[in-house]
C-alpha cells in the first residue's frame, strides 16, 4: 500500500472492529471496499483473468474478512494482509474454473506466512452464524465462501441465475455484518 497515513487508519478501525465496535467496521468495510476492487482488477490483469471475475472475487475478501478478521495479526500491517486474501481468492475462484496459473516466489512464500486455518472454535463460530442466515443465501455462502464453488456452479446447483445468486450473496453479506453488530452490541 502506498499510503502508509491510509493503512494506518485503516489498520486502527480493524482493530477496534476486532474489539467489538461495530461503527469502526462498518468504516473499514465501507473504505477498503474500492482499494479491494483496483487490487483484485490488477490481479486478474496479471493472471490473465477476465476482469469481471474482480468484483465475485471482491465479495468472497469481504466475506473472509467477515469470517478471519481474528487471524490478521494486529501487530502487522493490515494492505499485504488483505493483498493476500484477494490473491489467494483469485487463485482459488481460477482453479475452481481449471486454469492453470504461475504466480511468482515470493507470493508464495509471503501466503504462507500468512495462511491461517479456521480452528475448530472459528468453525463452529461460522457455523453459528451461517445457521441465522434463511436459504438460499445460506446455501450460497456456505457454497462459494467456505466450500469454495463458483458463482455459476452454485446457480446451476441451485436453478438459479448468476445475477440472482450474486444478489443473494451480497444480501447475505449485508445481513452478516447486521448480524454481527448485533453481536458486538
Amino acid at each position: 500500500m502506498k499510503n502508509p497515513a491510509r493503512e494506518e487508519e485503516w489498520a486502527s478501525w480493524m482493530r477496534s472492529a476486532i474489539a467489538g465496535d461495530s461503527r469502526a467496521y462498518r468504516k473499514v468495510l465501507t473504505a477498503i471496499t474500492p482499494h479491494l476492487r483496483v487490487v483484485a482488477q490488477r490481479r486478474c490483469d496479471q493472471f490473465g483473468a477476465p476482469i469481471s471475475e474482480a468484483e465475485d472475487v471482491v465479495q468472497e475478501v469481504l466475506l473472509a474478512i467477515h469470517l478471519k478478521r481474528g487471524t490478521w495479526d494486529t501487530t502487522r500491517p493490515l494492505g499485504p494482509w488483505l493483498s493476500s486474501l484477494v490473491r489467494n481468492k483469485l487463485v482459488d475462484s481460477l482453479r475452481r474454473r481449471g486454469r492453470r496459473i504461475d504466480i511468482p516466489l515470493e507470493d508464495v512464500s509471503a501466503t504462507l506466512e500468512s495462511d491461517e486455518r479456521l480452528s475448530a472454535s472459528d468453525r463452529m463460530d461460522v457455523e453459528q452464524i451461517l445457521a441465522k442466515l434463511k436459504d438460499p443465501q445460506r446455501t450460497i455462502v456456505h457454497s462459494i465462501s467456505i466450500e469454495g464453488t463458483s458463482v455459476r456452479e452454485t446457480a446451476d446447483r441451485l436453478k438459479m441465475t448468476e445475477v440472482a445468486v450474486r444478489v443473494s450473496l451480497h444480501r447475505a453479506l449485508k445481513a452478516l455484518a447486521a448480524l454481527y453488530s448485533e453481536r458486538a452490541s
